[in-house]
């Protein structure tokens, strides 16, 4: 039977029960079900009788069960309040705990390795994403790269040029060397030869500023003639992961035009969503442990690198970023993985397992103690961290207690069933009215 089916069957059976009550105190039969004991109570009479499924349902006769049909079975008796008297709690049968399966687990010290473990795809690493883009304008010829995801090393030929500011500035730089070589061969004085070099030095400069090598320069200087095109060079090794337009020869290109974008993976970024819950114990440059379903069995390290300034509206996210190192290439962009992000955790920790607490809508956290004797109290607790698996405890348990870890819900709801049924009830003095 499913959760969802537990919890239609228990409402079900307290609008039943509490229909049933209020009918006996509007003048129903004095032998019909009287108001079930609380787990406040001293002792319970000898003469009582309940139902296995039911413990809510309690009557002073043998008979069956007005709601499952069931033989109701003798209710344990003279068992002593529990260190939980004062508070309301259920007590039920050893039949209602092995129907449903009920667990506990002690509460435990223990130190508590703390994580976060989350989804995320990786991308590249934007401080190393490169843009190739010329300075003055022209047209893209002989292009050397044609494919997105090419391999390039840095200096490799990306593709040829044509610029005619860029034969304009190479003429003038060979009339600048031209003019200073004649001053030098006739001897002129020192001053003139001096701003002939310095218009040489200029010239230079500029074709250097136009990002042409000190190599081309010096071709250009030995070949004493202007080149119609030029070549423009890989910046850094790595993939081509943009190009403009799909083909590159004959395009027209403006400065700052960005023709392609070179990527260097050796490092990537894994784009990660934390909810807000997470931001108290996350800080930049901790340690993140990375696995994927594409490497069973592998782990990368890397760590927190930063995170955007503002929370996401639509899914109330803060969006981080993990640098990866990925020397080996195997990882690629775009591809998912799990993230687990280590935290300094706590030491001699008070933990439950996970499954063990009730979360409320109203953020209170219940958890159901076994008091002893048959009786589960809900008892109301403070949370910490939680990882593997275990909840830390701030306040409301004690080492050595135990827990319910399975259909604790039902538990609660009983325990909630029972409290109402004693309101129903009781009179303005407080006065329980009893079937005799």
């Amino acid at each position: 039977m499913t959760r969802s089916r537990l919890a239609a069957v228990c409402l079900a059976c307290a609008a039943l029960v509490i229909a049933g009550i209020g009918g006996w105190q509007l003048g129903a039969p004095r032998d019909g079900p009287v108001q079930p004991e609380l787990a406040d109570a001293k002792s319970v009479p000898s003469d009582l009788y309940t139902c296995s499924m039911h413990p809510q349902v309690v009557q002073q006769e043998p008979g069956q069960c007005p709601i499952c049909g069931m033989n109701l079975v003798p209710l344990a008796s003279g068992s002593e309040a529990p260190p939980e008297a004062g508070h309301q709690g259920v007590r039920v049968s050893q039949g209602f705990l092995q129907n449903f399966a009920v667990k506990t687990a002690e509460v435990e010290r223990t130190d508590l390795p703390a994580r976060i473990r989350t989804i995320g795809y990786l991308d590249h690493d934007e401080a190393k994403l490169i843009s190739v883009s010329t300075k003055f304008p022209g047209w893209i010829e002989n292009p050397r790269v044609n494919t997105v995801g090419e391999r390039i090393s840095h200096g490799d030929v990306l593709f040829e040029i044509y610029s005619p500011e860029l034969v304009t500035a190479q003429e003038e730089y060979l009339g600048a060397l031209g003019y200073a070589s004649r001053l030098r061969a006739s001897e002129a004085y020192d001053g003139a030869v001096t701003r002939a070099e310095a218009l040489l030095r200029a010239a230079g400069e500029r074709l250097r500023h136009w990002d042409l090598t000190t190599e081309q320069v010096e071709e250009l200087h030995a070949a004493g003639e202007s080149s119609r095109t030029v070549e423009v060079y890989a910046p850094a090794s790595g993939y081509v992961v943009e190009k403009l337009g799909d083909s590159l020869a004959g395009v027209k290109v403006g400065p700052g035009t960005t023709i392609l974008k070179i990527a260097d993976h050796s490092t990537l970024w894994a784009k990660v969503e934390f909810y807000e819950h997470h931001l108290r114990d996350l800080r930049v440059g901790l340690r993140a442990d990375i696995s994927l379903d594409a490497f069973p069995g592998l782990r990368w390290q890397g760590r927190l690198l930063f995170f955007e300034p503002a929370m996401n509206p639509q899914t109330q996210t803060l969006t981080g970023y993990v640098e990866i190192e990925n020397s080996d290439e195997r990882l690629r962009p775009k591809m998912y993985a799990t993230i687990e992000i280590q935290l300094p955790g706590a030491r001699d920790a008070l933990v439950v397992p996970a499954q063990s607490v009730l979360r409320s809508g109203n953020n209170r956290n219940i958890v159901i103690v076994d008091a002893g004797n048959g009786i589960f109290v809900p008892r109301e607790v403070e949370l910490g961290i939680e990882s593997d698996g275990l909840q830390q405890v701030l306040e409301g348990l004690a080492a050595g207690e135990h827990v319910v870890t399975s259909s604790q819900f039902l538990l609660d709801s009983e325990s909630n069933l029972q409290a109402a049924i004693d309101r129903l009830s009781t009179n303005p003095d407080g006065e329980h009215h009893h079937a005799h």
